[in-house]
């Protein structure tokens, strides 16, 4: 069934004219093909959809260098939003984070350290120290600490990746991908959004030791808010990137380029791709109503139906009326129904090919109607007719 009700107009009219023929040049959409990228692999996807804009070599196994650290932060803010740990707790620096070379936060064995700090320390200051400090505050080791990090990295669905320690210094058996990157970007900006603000600072001073953000492009592209460099031998020079233009966020993975240079402009190459020839729009936002469908046997014989979660669509440029949406609702609900079931589905398509999907769900909850209610709607229901008769 076919419901109109709140529907944007622009969708209502498309909704009519799903039915007419298009002619035959509109029956593809041109984009550019995505830029050239110097690096051993690379991805670029809209935040709000997950949609793939370009690609190569995204599911191919690599080093992550310190691209790592996204993950090892990501494990410290779920531990602080689960209020396992507080950024006002004290750290004490073991001899085996002091110890740890690579790039450095300078933290001193023996001395106690905010979380806060010592994370900084990690966005910023890319600091090895810090992120060992960190997991042997969490984890009691850094093989526990990775073992939470693989927990993590399997219920977000990164297929392709193992992690070994919290910064990315190289190790057998170590390894992510920028598929997996982005999705685990995604993830975090999602779920930390007052917390992920700190990716964009530029400089922090500890032990009166000021350090700079390694990511140019925070000083070369004032949408770029985020997020973390990494370079061993092994991975070359690699950037996650993540930037927002008029409510459009992407994010771009660039792994293997040859020089600090070469993976910011690569990067800042594929962000003005992906903002030149594409837009995102919110259609419909979650938990509001959408339509109302006929609830028999229960206490109402009407249920307010919406989505869990807002709908995004992202689709090259300059062609939003081209858009078109269909919402088909269950037939025949029978109370009790349970706020959050699934009951339909809501299908937008640009000339012909699906660019969002959604489950339906119920609003509110409908509890069984009396004896009364339940017998007369047993007999109006066997009264309707089946469709097509």
């Amino acid at each position: 069934m076919i419901l109109f009700k709140n529907l944007p107009v622009f969708l209502f009219f498309s909704l009519i004219l799903a039915a007419i023929p298009a002619n035959a040049e509109d029956a593809g959409i041109s984009t550019p093909a995505a830029p050239t990228i110097a690096a051993s692999s690379h991805i670029l996807l809209d935040y709000n959809t997950g949609k793939v804009l370009a690609e190569n070599n995204a599911d191919v196994k690599l080093a992550p260098a310190s691209l790592t650290k996204i993950m090892s932060v990501y494990v410290v803010f779920r531990e602080v939003g689960n209020g396992h740990l507080h950024f006002d707790d004290m750290v004490t620096i073991s001899k085996k984070a002091w110890e740890t070379p690579g790039s450095r936060m300078f933290v001193e064995v023996g001395k106690q350290v905010k979380i806060q700090d010592l994370l900084l320390g990690v966005i910023i200051q890319s600091g090895n120290d810090a992120s060992v400090a960190l997991a042997e505050h969490i984890a009691g080791n850094e093989t526990t600490f990775a073992d939470m990090m693989n927990q993590h990295a399997e219920r977000l669905g990164m297929k392709n990746s193992h992690f070994e320690d919290s910064n990315g210094l190289p190790i057998e058996n170590h390894y992510t991908t920028a598929r997996d990157l982005a999705i685990l970007t995604q993830a975090l900006i999602k779920e930390f959004p007052d917390y992920y603000r700190w990716f964009s600072q530029k400089e922090f001073t500890f032990n009166n030791i000021v350090q700079h953000n390694r990511n140019k492009l925070l000083s070369r592209d004032e949408s770029v808010d985020g997020v973390k460099t990494g370079f061993t031998d092994a991975a070359g020079y690699c950037l996650v990137a993540s930037a927002l233009r008029n409510d459009m966020r992407l994010i771009s993975v660039v792994m293997g380029a040859g020089s600090p240079n070469s993976r910011a402009s690569e990067n800042q190459n594929l962000l003005n791709y992906g903002f030149r020839f594409f837009e995102s729009h919110k259609l419909y936002q979650a938990k509001t109503v959408l339509s109302e469908a006929r609830v028999w046997k229960g206490d109402t014989k009407n249920l307010q139906i919406g989505l869990a979660e807002d709908l995004y669509v992202t689709i090259p440029r300059r062609h939003y009326d081209d858009l078109k949406a269909i919402i088909t609702i269950d037939k025949k609900i029978v109370a009790p129904v349970k706020a959050g079931t699934k009951l339909g589905k809501v299908n937008v398509t640009l000339k012909g090919e699906v660019v969002a999907e959604k489950d339906l769900i119920a609003l509110k909850s409908v509890e069984q109607g009396n004896i009364f209610q339940r017998l007369y709607d047993s007999g109006m229901m066997l009264l309707e007719k089946p469709d097509g008769q």
